[in-house]
């Protein structure tokens, strides 16, 4: 169980993330499109998962972005934008926003993604919903970086998620 803050208030997570050099959970999870998808959906591509709580605040919001202007640039990756939207309500967000290179993933049909990751907030007024997380894979799924946002109000650390890519 990680403690991080949201708007300077504790709040727990479930669990840690996965560890560096380990194996990446497994997930199934719910594209914009209704479609099922799991690592085996991106198999040989490196992948960073942007863990989010929602689409629809502002710092979910520029960090796709950002993550959309990379994803642009290195065809041999795949962003996963993984929150608790709706698929209907990231399709829209995608594309009133124009961000075609990233992909966005809800939590719709289960939230064991969230569990496995560690990454499901237990408390706090977001409780049943995700903290704010990046993790980094390569092609083969193994962890190659991992970050706990502590305040879900503040962006990640891109410079370093995208070195690590």
């Amino acid at each position: 169980m990680a403690e991080i803050t949201l708007r300077g208030n504790k709040c727990h997570t479930n669990g840690d993330l996965p560890t560096v050099g380990s194996k990446a959970p497994d997930f199934r999870l719910t594209d914009k499109d209704l479609k099922d998808c799991s690592l085996l959906t991106w198999a040989g591509k490196k992948k960073l998962l942007s863990i989010v709580p929602s689409l629809d605040t502002p710092v979910c919001a520029l960090s796709t972005k950002k993550f959309n202007e990379h994803a642009r640039q290195h065809p041999d990756t795949v962003i996963l934008i993984v929150a608790a939207d709706l698929p209907f309500a990231m399709r829209r967000f995608c594309g009133n926003e124009g961000l075609e290179n990233v992909v966005p993933l809800a939590l719709m049909r289960d939230k064991k993604f969230a569990e496995d990751y560690g990454v499901l907030l237990t408390d706090g007024p977001m409780a049943g919903i995700t903290a704010r997380a990046i993790v980094v894979l390569s092609a083969e799924d193994t962890v190659k970086y991992v970050e706990l946002v502590p305040e879900i109000a503040q962006e990640p650390d891109y410079e370093t998620a995208l070195r690590a890519l």
